[in-house]
């Protein structure tokens, strides 16, 4: 996921479309939603912050799935999916897919996944072109499933 999907920014930045887009750094680290602020910007990161960071956003995002993944075993490449998709969206945001998974409802979650292109962006829904190739590979181990 990191190397194919999050690239590292050794700094606070506006993910999304320029300056509207929700304050991020490092390696996609959601810090609040609406922009940075101009100190936020001007703020250093070592990169043993953006690896703590990480570590612990993947953790997070590991430790959603495996209480809401209770009923379904998933593949490796399924976790891994799900994790990559708790990870960007959230254990909130993907609540709807991990309730699809656990029923056994693949195909659902698969297509929940690839619904999920958008972002709220100053109260407005914005399409984000970035997310396409992501959830295709989000949701791909889960089209292929028997």
């Amino acid at each position: 996921m990191r190397n194919q999907r999050e690239g590292t920014i050794r700094g606070y930045y506006n993910d999304g479309h320029g300056s509207r887009g929700h304050c991020t750094y490092g390696i996609g680290i959601l810090v609040h939603r609406g922009p940075c602020t101009a100190e936020e910007l001007r703020r250093p990161l070592t990169s043993a912050q953006i690896e703590a960071s990480f570590a612990s956003a993947i953790r997070e995002a590991e430790r959603a799935v495996r209480n809401n993944v209770t009923h379904q075993q998933l593949t490796q490449a399924q976790f891994d999916a799900l994790v990559s998709y708790a990870f960007n969206t959230g254990a909130r945001g993907a609540r709807e897919t991990f309730q699809r998974v656990d029923r056994g409802d693949l195909q659902g979650a698969a297509n929940t996944i690839m619904s999920n292109t958008y972002s709220r962006q100053h109260g407005r829904r914005v399409f984000m072109p970035g997310l396409v190739q992501r959830r295709r590979e989000e949701s791909a181990p889960f089209r292929e499933a028997r």
